[in-house]
């Protein structure tokens, strides 16, 4: 689509009806929504910026306005309804408003009352206590931005600077964006935007729709951010002479120079609004300075919706009845950020007065307040009187003017004598050389001890900083790789190491000092000491692995588990050494048990629970003589002693009975320890054979004797015939054969009587 050419279709549903205007990054049309019947306008980006080499910047903020505006809902804020993509640009499909913007209004007027100036300031605040509660910051409050719609009413629009408040950080970029006139010292001193910039902008607005003028006024938009980092905003009070005090208290509460002496966000700067509203006295609602307007054509840059006619107003809660009101002239149109006004009333002439030399909307370059180490070319683009405008590195041209606006040189009509005609070259001359001595003076300062002089820490965009806490805003917890293009982005020098950290994550910052003292947001990073950000970056908690022959006695890290688990890593062994068992197989020292298992990895600080071996346990040797063997065995099983066992014939000891130990009762030992033990097995038994009988003593008797017995003879009539006639030992008989005793009970051996015939 042509940037110009009408009644072209947008994605089948938005018709354009006609061109409104051209601004400096866009073309805003009129459309008919045709699936809703209803007007819009269509922002739709320049053809060469959507092809430049800076797509993605220009993509981006424009993006940012509808994602900014689109979260946000309040009727005193410009709607976004929809956004694409159109032959390869981008498009914003807003609400269309019908009114004027402020600037327009202020031209018309040249001052406002005080009703009408703080009827526009609570419905401004409302807006902003929306966006502050959705976690937006505008950036961009002015004149330019504020519309009066046809019922009265504020809208704010021109989202293309708002952020997030969690990353109101500016220095990623490297730029400062917003209307010098209108720059908080906060983001011009810290590139940090705020909702309590936001305030000061408001406060600054109110100040000159109160006085027709800003407070502070410059062509050079470098002067004008130095004097709002460095003076206080003058009190309204002494432009307005009659103006209630509480009025001019409220505007310097909103403007004080330090973020914490300033309301905390939009709804507490409405709420004391709100306050004021009900204690002022009718006089001083009507307190208005009479200025003449300033009449002509306008240029409004930065609204980002059509305005239409304009109907009646909408009073300030609270306002008393019959205090002064204004009335919003001709119908006008606002434009992006370099859009010129028209009228829409039907191709009416525009009737839209001059734009006053105000500061434009301005993108300085960060650097060019804090490094002006290299000389380079000022340069300005969009040149429009309230145009979004960039300004690079100035290095020595930060002391030469940046003019914002063609001023005609103001010519002497006078007709004097000639003597005096000829002083003037002598005067101009020494102004020029005052105000060169008095710019000179300044970069000096800036360079040599002022923000030329160092950078300043920048805040991260994912750490949150409570600017009315009072406490230092610390780099801990932030993102690294995302600090570390800010870093670069900034020319800002560093140095890393890493560390291992219980309590930040992988990736992120743990501490940062700057030459060994601790730095946080702001700190001061001396250029001319050559000085560099040190940061320490975490690599999250550090892990150790339990050895997996821990539990092996035999391995190294077996034989000393306590000393393989510290040089493992592992720095919360728990070992109780009341819990420690004694085990007949593990020898002491060794681990039986270890919680996690074997070979798990863990955080080196996780807790490790080890059980000890205490090795066998100590016993005492039980009486065990006499006992039966079945007795004897259960006496040492308990005691987890092992009994060597052997079997001897024993003359006094019953068979199965325990004849004597190796160890004596009483006797210190352990588990697994063994005992010798000798088991009778009683007396030792012989044999007798039969068939004795009959057969000759000496025959017998060498057959007993040389079974151990001891043979006695017993002979009848001198035993004429020596044959045996009987066997016994004592009273039994054993002529038969029989088993006996080999021994008695004292050892000796049994006695065998043969009876002899």
């Amino acid at each position: 689509m042509s940037e110009n050419e009408p009644a072209q279709m947008i994605e089948g549903r938005y018709r354009i009806v006609r061109n409104i205007a051209e601004g400096g990054m866009a073309t805003v049309y009129e459309a008919i929504d045709e699936r809703l019947g209803r007007t819009v306008a269509i922002k739709v980006m320049h053809t060469q910026l959507a092809k430049g080499p800076h797509r993605e910047q220009f993509v981006e903020r424009f993006r940012r306005e509808a994602n900014s505006a689109a979260s946000i809902a309040n009727p005193h804020i410009v709607q976004v309804y929809d956004t694409g993509e159109f032959n390869g640009l981008d498009f914003l499909v807003m609400e269309y408003v019908h009114g004027v913007n402020l600037r327009h209004e202020m031209n018309a007027q040249g001052t406002f009352s005080v009703r009408e100036t703080l009827r526009v300031v609570a419905e401004t605040l409302d807006g902003l206590a929306s966006a502050h509660r959705a976690g937006v910051v505008h950036r961009d409050i002015k004149l330019e931005n504020i519309l009066i719609n046809d019922r009265g009413h504020v809208q704010i629009t021109d989202f293309g600077l708002a952020k997030a408040a969690s990353q109101a950080t500016l220095s990623s970029t490297g730029m400062l964006l917003g209307t010098a006139a209108y720059l908080a010292p906060e983001m011009i001193e810290n590139n940090q935007a705020t909702a309590q910039g936001d305030l000061y902008s408001v406060g600054i607005m109110a100040w000159e729709m109160l006085t027709g003028k800003v407070p502070f006024d410059s062509d050079n938009p470098v002067t004008l951010v130095f004097k709002h980092v460095h003076e206080d905003v003058p009190s309204v009070a002494t432009v307005c002479q009659g103006i209630d005090p509480s009025v001019a208290a409220f505007i310097a509460h909103l403007t004080a120079r330090q973020v914490d002496a300033r309301p905390a966000d939009g709804a507490a700067a409405a709420e004391e609004l709100s306050q004021l509203a009900a204690k002022l006295p009718l006089e001083a609602w009507q307190y208005r300075l009479h200025a003449e307007p300033i009449g002509g054509d306008q240029t409004d840059a930065t609204a980002a919706a059509l305005v239409g006619n304009i109907a009646e107003q909408a009073p300030l809660t609270g306002v008393p009845a019959g205090a002064a009101t204004f009335e919003p002239s001709v119908p006008a149109f606002l434009a992006d950020d370099a859009a010129s006004n028209t009228a829409d009333t039907g191709g009416a002439a525009d009737v839209n007065p001059p734009a006053p030399p105000v500061a434009p909307t301005t993108a300085l370059d960060s650097s060019m307040l804090a490094d002006a180490s290299a000389p380079h070319k000022a340069q300005i683009m969009a040149q429009s009187g309230s145009e979004t405008q960039v300004l690079p590195q100035a290095g020595d041209a930060f002391t030469r003017a940046l003019a914002l606006s063609d001023e005609p040189d103001v010519a002497s009509n006078g007709t004097g004598p000639k003597k005096q005609r000829s002083k003037k070259p002598l005067i101009i001359v020494l102004v020029i050389v005052l105000v060169l001595a008095a710019i000179g003076g300044t970069a000096g300062w800036w360079w040599f001890a002022g923000p030329g002089s160092y950078w300043s820490v920048p805040k991260p965009d994912d750490v949150a900083c409570d600017a009315n806490a009072g406490t230092e805003c610390s780099l801990a917890g932030a993102d690294w790789a995302t600090y570390e293009s800010t870093l670069k982005a900034l020319g800002i020098p560093y140095k890393t190491h890493k560390e291992y950290s219980d309590d930040v994550a992988e990736g992120k910052i743990v501490s940062s000092s700057v030459n060994k003292t601790k730095a946080v947001v702001n700190s001061h990073i001396s250029k001319r000491a050559n000085q560099e950000l040190t940061v320490v970056v975490s690599k999250g908690v550090r892990m150790a692995t339990i050895p997996k022959d821990i539990l092996d006695a035999d391995s190294a890290n077996g034989k000393d588990p306590l000393d393989a688990l510290k040089k493992a890593g592992f720095d919360n062994v728990k070992h109780d050494e009341s819990k420690d068992e004694y085990s007949m197989d593990t020898p002491q020292g060794v681990a039986l048990t270890i919680s996690p298992d074997p070979g798990t990895t863990a955080k080196h600080n996780d807790e490790v629970t080890v059980t000890l071996s205490k090795g066998p346990m100590p016993v005492t040797m039980p009486n065990i003589v006499g006992k039966t063997q079945d007795e004897m065995q259960a006496a040492l099983g308990e005691l987890k002693l092992t009994a060597n066992v052997t079997e001897q014939y024993d003359d006094k000891v019953e068979a199965d009975q325990v004849i004597s130990a190796s160890q004596e009762a009483g006797a210190q030992l352990k588990w697994g320890d063994s005992v010798d033990v000798v088991i009778s097995k009683g007396p030792e038994m012989a044999t007798i054979p039969s068939g004795l009988v009959g057969k000759q003593e000496s025959a017998v008797t060498k057959t007993l004797e040389g079974l151990g017995f001891e043979v006695k003879t017993d002979k009848v009539l001198g035993g004429l015939f020596g044959t045996v006639r009987t066997v016994k030992s004592g009273d039994t008989d054993l002529s038969n054969g029989g088993k006996i005793r080999l021994r008695d009970a004292n050892g000796d051996p049994t006695v065998i009587t043969l009876t002899i015939v």
